[in-house]
C-alpha cells in the first residue's frame, strides 16, 4: 500500500502541469513595462502612482479587462485623460505576435 502511494504520489508530481513564468517574457515585462506598472503589476512605482495606473492584480481588474483589450493597449499604447489624470503608454506594435501573447499570459498571471 505505502509502495502504490508513493507511485501515484510521483505520477502527480511529473505530471502536474508546469505554471512557470517564462523568463523571456518576465524580462520583456520589466523592460517595457515594469517601470509604470512594477514587477507585480501593482502599479506601485513613482510613475505608476503618478498616473494612478491601476493594480492589474486584482481580480475585479482582471475581470473587467478583455484579452483583446489588452493586447490593444500593447499594440497601440494608452493616451487617455481620467479623473484629471493624463495616462499614456507608448505602444509596442514592434513585438512579435508571441511577445505580445507571452505579455497578456503574463498579466493574466498576475491575478491575486
Amino acid at each position: 500500500m505505502k509502495r502504490l502511494i508513493a507511485l501515484v504520489s510521483a505520477l502527480a508530481l511529473v505530471s502536474a502541469p508546469a505554471f512557470a513564468v517564462d523568463k523571456k517574457i518576465e524580462r520583456l515585462w520589466k523592460a517595457k513595462c515594469g517601470s509604470c506598472h512594477g514587477a507585480d503589476g501593482k502599479g506601485e512605482t513613482e510613475k505608476g502612482k503618478k498616473m494612478k495606473t491601476g493594480d492589474l492584480s486584482l481580480a475585479e481588474w482582471q475581470k473587467k479587462a478583455t484579452d483583446e483589450g489588452i493586447m490593444k493597449a500593447i499594440n497601440e499604447g494608452v493616451n487617455v485623460e481620467k479623473d484629471g489624470v493624463k495616462k499614456e503608454m507608448d505602444g509596442y506594435a514592434d513585438l512579435t505576435a508571441e511577445q505580445k501573447a507571452g505579455l497578456v499570459t503574463f498579466i493574466r498571471e498576475l491575478k491575486k
